[in-house]
């Protein structure tokens, strides 16, 4: 008779260092940074940029898309299954890679991943492979923000090296279906002096809200090569974009000689506007 194979968690790499590892503080810190961002229906939403880095200085940011995952979910929307799109800062590597893990393990619990994982991991250029996945924050700073808003759901955690943004999208387009979240997980530029920052992220934040692919792969985004792939699937889609939030770290929680840049965006099949 053949043996179950074991379940395999894919641990924390950041609980402790990017936000609280004690679970009653982690909840209050990101129901905090959501209760504070103003409560902005979005109809029909698809999609969310978020930024990545610790919570003390990207959470505020972040908790504006969160605060509009909320107010979806509080309007009856049920989000089932969240793709998570993210750039690997600390392997480089060609392609999409999914971990050959069954959850992702945060002090709030375990997320486990969508059952239909591995079967993507057979289509170029997505693969399976857990190294890139186990020091890499880009995806694990999102998961207290989702398991505190959407409570339980399926994770399908797709870490970028380097890709074309239209290599993707036959998989991506298969993913995109009413009960499917996408989170864009990107900072924007780094260790800039704070108004040059300014200068750039607005720049690239136009990018955005043109849906300019092409322009947004070649930004100061350090996401650039997933956002380039869901903004090209935004236009496939007809998606809208709406800017939520902009600030850097010198305006939250550093100072202003270098900082780094972090935006919340909103994606839906509705018109959108604040």
């Amino acid at each position: 008779m053949a043996l179950l194979r074991s379940e395999v968690v894919r641990p924390p790499a950041v609980a402790g260092s990017f936000y609280p590892a004690e679970p009653i503080e982690l909840r209050r810190d990101v129901e905090a940074h959501i209760e504070r961002a103003p409560a902005v229906e979005v109809p029909k939403l698809r999609a969310l940029i978020c930024p990545h880095a610790g919570f003390i200085y990207s959470g505020p940011v972040a908790g504006h898309a969160y605060r509009v995952l909320r107010e979806a979910k509080n309007n009856g929307r049920d989000f089932r299954r969240v793709v998570v799109l993210a750039p690997a800062h600390r392997v480089a590597f060609r392609g999409i890679a999914i971990p050959e893990c069954d959850a992702f393990a945060t002090p709030l619990g375990e997320v486990p991943l969508w059952s239909g994982c591995r079967e993507l991991a057979k289509t170029a250029p997505y693969f399976l492979d857990s190294r890139p996945h186990a020091e890499e924050h880009a995806i694990e700073v999102q998961l207290p923000f989702l398991q505190s808003v959407l409570g339980e759901f399926e994770l399908v955690p797709l870490l970028f090296g380097a890709v074309i943004s239209e290599d993707p999208m036959p998989v991506l387009e298969r993913l995109l279906d009413e009960s499917t979240l996408i989170i864009v997980s990107t900072d924007l530029s780094h260790y800039l002096r704070y108004e040059e920052a300014r200068r750039i992220d607005e720049r690239t934040i136009g990018h955005f809200l043109s849906l300019d692919a092409t322009k947004v792969a070649g930004s100061e985004a350090c996401g650039r090569s997933p956002a380039a792939t869901m903004l090209t699937l935004a236009k496939r889609a007809n998606l809208q974009i709406l800017l939520l939030d902009y600030r850097n770290s010198g305006d939250t929680a550093g100072d202003k000689r270098k900082v780094v840049g972090y935006a919340s965006m909103a994606l839906a099949t509705a018109s959108l506007s604040l």
